[in-house]
């Protein structure tokens, strides 16, 4: 239905329009009931809804009506499947619909600057294009059921250690290439309703008052439609904030943000213009969600747990499997060992906790898919509730493992390891199952281990297993998933969306990341995750992009089809892809992009592409990307924009980030022409490098060079003086002349340098 929203401003109060800019409570926006002004409800949460039982605490984070729980995003990026993301998104947007929700508060798209954030599970990954493309996709599906999404939380939020008022001190080429990359193209492609503002401080200025980021930027430059929340409590001066570009404050503040607009626009601080501006954006989005509200919406919760059960099992990667123990004969005894088989964590801890509908039994679903061929024997292993190992639960789970053809250990990270609020200190799984698997590979040669954690762990055990499943956490029908895969019902297919490093300090940001008191300086920069692992030739545990399958894929064929263009026009680049196995499966195929030689430091290589490919055994497919200017370019801080170097690239195909198989290269040529400005501390050395410049600077150094080479000079000596000229000013020049060279000299050169003419 088509409003005159100008005309409904112009009717509605300065007092209405400064409440409206405020929540009504904790999870309701406000309305204007006597202009027919809804209030709607929001709630968390991006692989779940955790709608608020009434009745409950305000909060209500374990009191929630019953939701599916789909894998919480470390698992879903794993899966790196954009069409099963955007159903996951559908899904979510029917419960809403069903539970009378107009916003979902999600996906989460920041970076995992560090496997330490305590949030990392809500996260996609640690590269900005694989985190853009899932977190487009998310929001695509739910907002196609009419419910709108809140991408968070913008921006460089990536620690939980003083989340609320640490200041995130990042330099602007990192900022753009890494941080707001990640979020720019899920907002460009999808338009999620609203972005939520994050608790920290960025380069000084709190995002919840920050004009550059929630107007110049979100706003003006990638065109965002809907308005900006606040993240719970992040609201640090109400009018400032309206101000910058933040709509609506969330929670309720109990009238004392109204109060603070209100004072701002009667004393002239802020304008009323800039506050119904803000309404206007508002109301936008309230009267969508009641035009796309589906009354009488129901869902079919078998229906809904069938999707998380393949979503989960398309999520968990296959780290390793030592000869093809997996998948496991349907025969045979197999010890199952460990609390996490009974007691599985499914979900992380915090805002987005969700009541699942259902919950599988891993030890049931185990059963049912092995049959009556396989006995299982069970062993607690550990308890969760403390790192102490049991000497009665050990010396069961030894029993078993001694009897059986095959151990699966269930471990991982209890949630009182990583949860919203606070960060890990460490990688290491808890001391009683580090205990465990140590004792138990020494029983039995036959371990599997199985992972339930929301980020990487330290794997000082990997040599004594077989084979090691990350599970992450996998949703309410993670035990059915983790059975489809043990035992061959379904194929692996899964790769890491992010690095597992060797131990935490090989990480780039170990030195830096909790920063000092308030201060978190980005020094790594743009080398995060596998940017720095591959450029610095440090070996991690399994690579960004790993993944293993019970079938084999052959990569062949490559073509560019056009080997040399502008920047401004857009390539494809085609492959073939092969099922070499026995198996039908899915490979995740990656294109990278490296720039052969820069002026400007970059990474190794860059993801540019991905693509999921089902293929029967003995079939082949093709594969096309089509690439564009940012897939070529790095974030001028100087020009303010996107900038492409002339010169080749690699093309660089694979199936992780350290296993290219395929490449080929490119020649593109930049449209832009950067304004040098030459001055005296130009170097000779640039100046003969630069095929515009040569020329000059060759002229003149062959008629007065202070530095030529002596017929008596030695290699040496030559060498010495060619080195010194390379990194010569102009001005030296004047100092090596002894007086053959003047100060008009240089003057001259440089006016025909900068383009100008010696009269």
């Amino acid at each position: 239905m088509k409003r005159d929203l100008k005309k409904l401003i112009s009717e509605m109060t300065l007092e209405e329009k400064a409440a409206m800019c405020s929540g009504k409570d904790f999870w309701r926006m406000q309305g204007v009931e006597r202009l027919g002004i809804p209030s709607l409800m929001v709630t968390d949460g991006p692989h779940g809804l955790r709608k608020q039982v009434a009745g409950t605490d305000h909060i209500g984070i374990l009191n929630s009506v019953p939701a599916t729980c789909f894998p919480s995003a470390a698992g879903l990026a794993s899966s790196w499947d954009r069409e099963l993301i955007e159903k996951v998104g559908q899904a979510l947007g029917e419960e809403c619909q069903a539970e009378d929700v107009a916003v979902l508060l999600g996906p989460g798209a920041n970076i995992k600057r560090s496997p330490l954030c305590g949030r990392n599970f809500e996260y996609f990954s640690e590269d900005p294009y694989l985190s853009s493309e899932m977190a487009a996709h998310h929001i695509l599906g739910v907002q196609s059921q009419g419910v709108g999404t809140s991408i968070k939380h913008f921006a460089a939020n990536n620690q939980e250690h003083r989340r609320m008022t640490s200041d995130s001190v990042v330099d602007e080429r990192t900022l753009r290439e890494i941080y707001l990359a990640s979020f720019e193209g899920a907002i460009k492609k999808a338009q999620p309703w609203t972005v939520m503002c994050s608790y920290n401080k960025l380069n000084g200025a709190f995002m919840s008052e920050n004009p550059s980021m929630l107007t110049d930027i979100l706003k003006d430059e990638w065109g965002h439609e809907g308005f900006v929340v606040s993240d719970w409590g992040a609201v640090n001066e109400r009018a400032e904030g309206l101000a910058a570009g933040l709509e609506l404050e969330m929670p309720s503040s109990g009238a004392i943000g109204e109060g603070k607009i209100l004072e701002a626009v009667r004393s002239g601080k802020l304008s009323e213009e800039k506050l119904d501006q803000a309404i206007e954006r508002l109301l936008h989005i309230i009267f969508k969600a009641v035009d796309s509200k589906k009354h009488g919406a129901t869902y079919d919760p078998d229906v809904h747990h069938d999707i998380a059960r393949v979503v989960a099992r398309e999520s968990m990667v296959l780290l390793k499997n030592e000869d093809s123990i997996l998948p496991l004969k349907k025969e045979g005894k197999i010890a199952v060992i460990g609390e996490l088989a009974q007691l599985p964590r499914y979900q992380g801890g915090g805002s987005s906790h969700v009541v699942p509908t259902k919950l599988d039994d891993i030890c049931e679903e185990m059963a049912k898919s092995a049959g009556d061929g396989v006995t299982l024997l069970y062993a607690q292993g550990y308890s969760l509730d403390d790192d102490m190992v049991n000497e009665l639960f050990m010396k069961e789970a030894l029993k078993h493992a001694c009897e059986a053809d095959v151990a699966v250990l269930f471990v991982g990270l209890p949630e009182r390891y990583e949860s919203e609020g606070y960060d890990r200190t460490h990688l290491h799984l808890p001391d009683n199952q580090l205990k465990l698997i140590d004792e138990v590979a020494k029983v039995q040669p036959n371990v599997v281990v199985i992972l339930s954690n929301g980020s990487p762990v330290e794997m000082p055990w990997i040599g004594d297993v077989k084979a090691v499943l990350e599970a992450y956490l996998g949703g309410q029908a993670m035990g059915g998933a983790i059975a489809d895969l043990l035992f061959g019902d379904a194929n692996p297919c899964g790769k890491l969306a992010e690095t597992f490093p060797k131990r935490l300090e090989d990480n780039p940001s170990y030195l830096y990341y909790f920063g000092e008191d308030d201060r978190v300086e980005y020094r790594e920069g743009i080398f995060v995750g596998y940017r720095y692992y591959d450029t610095k030739k440090v070996e991690p545990l399994f690579p960004f992009g790993h993944g293993l399958s019970y079938t084999t894929f052959d990569y062949s064929d490559i073509v560019i089809t056009q080997k040399d263009i502008r920047d401004d026009e857009s390539v494809d680049v085609r492959l073939k892809v092969m099922n070499s196995g026995q198996r039908a499966g899915k490979e995740i195929v990656q294109l990278y992009v490296r720039d052969k030689e820069s002026k400007v430091i970059r990474p190794e290589k860059e993801l540019k592409g991905f693509m999921k490919v089902e293929l029967q055994p003995g079939e082949e497919k093709t594969v096309t990307f089509t690439l564009n200017k940012r897939a070529f370019a790095y974030y001028n801080v100087e020009l303010k924009d996107w900038h492409v170097e002339s010169g080749v690239f690699d093309i660089l195909i694979g199936s992780s980030s350290n296993c290219i198989v395929l490449s080929d290269s490119i020649q593109v040529q930049s449209t832009t022409n950067l304004k040098i400005k030459y001055n005296r501390n130009t170097t000779v050395g640039d100046l003969l490098s630069d095929p515009v410049t040569n020329p000059i600077i060759t002229g003149m150094l062959s008629r007065q060079n202070p530095l030529a080479k002596s017929e008596t000079a030695s290699a040496e000596e030559s060498q010495m003086m060619a080195a010194i000229m390379k990194y010569l000013p102009l001005r030296a020049l004047l100092a090596f002349s002894g007086g053959t060279m003047t100060e008009k000299n240089i003057d001259d050169m440089l006016t025909v340098l900068n383009g100008g003419t010696v009269q």
